[in-house]
């Protein structure tokens, strides 16, 4: 089980949303790539990138800070990216920059064939996010509600070819009150590739509920503001998913 730090990159700051909402935006670092660097120090195996902006704009809109993450670590870890990604320019341009994975968003509601297309050209580089509020999925930023289903959206994916689903609850991604088991272990479990949950990792109770469905497929979790508020230490995080995961 892989525990994963999220740098969310507004105005190039590193900073924490509530809800998606922009405007609830608090900021946890000027320098994006020093706090890259801490958490590979602490141990982290992997880190999610997400440009807010771009995510926005429909367009990359931090693409220097992000440089500055893959040039800082990105030969320690791998990066998976996401934010502003809806053409195959900009899929080709991350990965030549370093990044390992790239994350479509509403690119993969509004316009599935992109998702065929980015898998066909960039086989096993492709995952899709899709951000969810009580089973159906959100866009352009969480900013808009889609009457599309997340598990029906997830199938059709995973016959494209995506790596992984990363699924967000939206209602519990950034208010620290614990991450929706249920739904992310219904989905999981209704595909055959990997589910990286998001949104909602308070404290070790939810690393601890992570891992006893790690066989169902879900393999990591995102987390943010309960690390950069000091309500989850990373390191013992990690740990305590290791030792379980072990057991298991």
């Amino acid at each position: 089980m892989l525990i994963i730090p999220a740098i969310d990159i507004k105005d190039g700051k590193c900073v924490r949303l509530k809800q998606g909402a922009m405007e609830s935006a608090t900021v946890f670092s000027d320098h994006p790539a020093e706090v890259a660097r801490h958490w590979v120090e602490q141990g982290a195996r992997r880190l999610h990138l997400v440009d807010l902006n771009g995510a926005f704009a429909g367009r990359p809109k931090n693409e220097a800070v992000i440089k500055e993450i893959v040039e800082e670590v990105g030969d320690e870890v791998p990066l998976q990216l996401g934010g502003g990604i809806r053409d195959l320019e900009t899929i080709e341009r991350y990965l030549d920059h370093g990044i390992s994975w790239v994350i479509i968003g509403t690119a993969a509601v509004k316009t599935p064939g992109f998702v065929h297309d980015a898998c066909y050209a960039f086989p096993g580089h492709v995952m899709v996010g899709l951000d969810a509020r009580d089973g159906k999925v959100a866009v352009d930023g969480w900013s808009k509600m889609t009457g599309h289903d997340a598990l029906d959206l997830a199938k059709k994916y995973e016959d494209y070819g995506v790596e992984a689903i990363i699924y967000t609850d939206i209602g519990r991604d950034g208010m620290l009150s614990g991450i929706n088991i249920d739904a992310t272990v219904s989905l999981a479990r209704r595909l055959k590739i990997p589910v990286i949950a998001s949104g909602g990792v308070t404290g070790l109770d939810d690393i601890r509920a992570l891992c006893q469905v790690e066989d169902d497929g879900v393999i990591g979790a995102i987390t943010g503001r309960a690390l950069y508020e000091g309500k989850l230490d990373f390191a013992l995080a990690q740990k305590l998913a290791d030792e379980l995961s072990a057991k298991a």
